[in-house]
């Protein structure tokens, strides 16, 4: 076996702890206690305390020599001691995302060439579409193309055709990059956390449709979007991400909406990427994101 094979085989994995409890003294002390136990190296350390929840929120990325099972093992008893919720990922693992969109391309294309290109750790093994506009663009990129048509009377099969493919592919993230439905309460409620939106307004401002139309009505001087969790009351999921652009009175409704398309798709690649680097943890109806 050539040396650098070996060498390789021999470099400590990495991996990235997040975890989240109530606060109190001593959590973070039993935390590096723990990945000592492990033969843990830290490589960078995020924490939080909330002082209107009284929860303390934590990020670690950091390398250790043994296996996974021997790297998490130290750290249950510290979990259980402590009441935390937890996870630990190895890190650069790419998470299978399943994309769904309507009509408005931009936003897939801006994902698909942000992942194609090394800056997204995501695997995308389906697009999913209630039209078949983007089918060129998913064949372009070489992503499966899923035509799921939905209408009021074919809602229910629709949800079910989409939780059969997500179960077969074995999905971790679903992104709506303008899919232009209305998910049913029980499957936000399926996909909590598991969920981005992008919604072209900067919530709280102009949520449901035609927002662009809505900020030009109101003759708004600033125009952006926001990537947020799906959840079952429309557009008020925890947001992970926002920007906005200055505009001005001459810009008309269609104006508004070209501009914010760059806006977009932007707001949900960073989105995504930090939801996929395990940098963002919920705390109610907000989010931590440690970026």
């Amino acid at each position: 076996m050539p040396a650098t094979d070996s060498a390789a085989e021999s470099r400590p994995a990495s991996y990235t702890l997040t975890l989240s409890c109530p606060d109190r003294p001593g959590i973070v002390h039993a935390v590096s206690g723990a990945l000592a136990a492990a033969a843990g190296n830290i490589t960078e350390s995020q924490q939080y305390g909330s002082p209107d929840t009284g929860s303390f929120f934590m990020r670690v990325d950091f390398t250790a020599p043994g296996s996974y099972e021997s790297t998490r093992a130290p750290l249950e008893p510290v979990a259980e001691a402590f009441g935390m919720e937890w996870e630990l990922h190895r890190a650069g693992a790419p998470v299978r995302t399943l994309i769904m969109a309507s009509k408005d391309g931009h936003c897939l294309n801006d994902l698909l060439f942000q992942q194609r290109a090394g800056n997204l750790p995501i695997e995308i093994p389906a697009i999913v579409s209630n039209h078949k506009d983007l089918a060129g663009l998913a064949e372009f990129y070489g992503v499966p193309f899923h035509h799921i048509p939905v209408t009021p009377d074919t809602k229910p099969a629709a949800e079910d055709q989409l939780r059969a493919l997500m179960e077969e592919l074995d999905i971790e993230l679903v992104v709506l990059a303008r899919y232009m439905q209305i998910l049913s309460n029980e499957l936000c409620s399926d996909l909590s956390g598991r969920a981005i939106n992008i919604h072209h307004s900067f919530l709280p401002s102009f949520k449901g449709a035609r927002p662009y139309h809505q900020a030009h009505t109101r003759g708004v001087k600033l125009i952006g979007a926001t990537a947020h969790y799906v959840t079952a009351d429309l557009d008020e999921g925890p947001i992970i991400e926002q920007e906005v652009i200055r505009v001005d009175h001459s810009r008309t409704a269609a104006r508004l909406a070209a501009l914010g398309a760059g806006v977009e798709g932007r707001t949900l690649v960073k989105a995504v990427q930090w939801h996929a680097e395990h940098r963002v943890l919920l705390d109610g109806r907000r989010t931590i994101v440690f970026n």
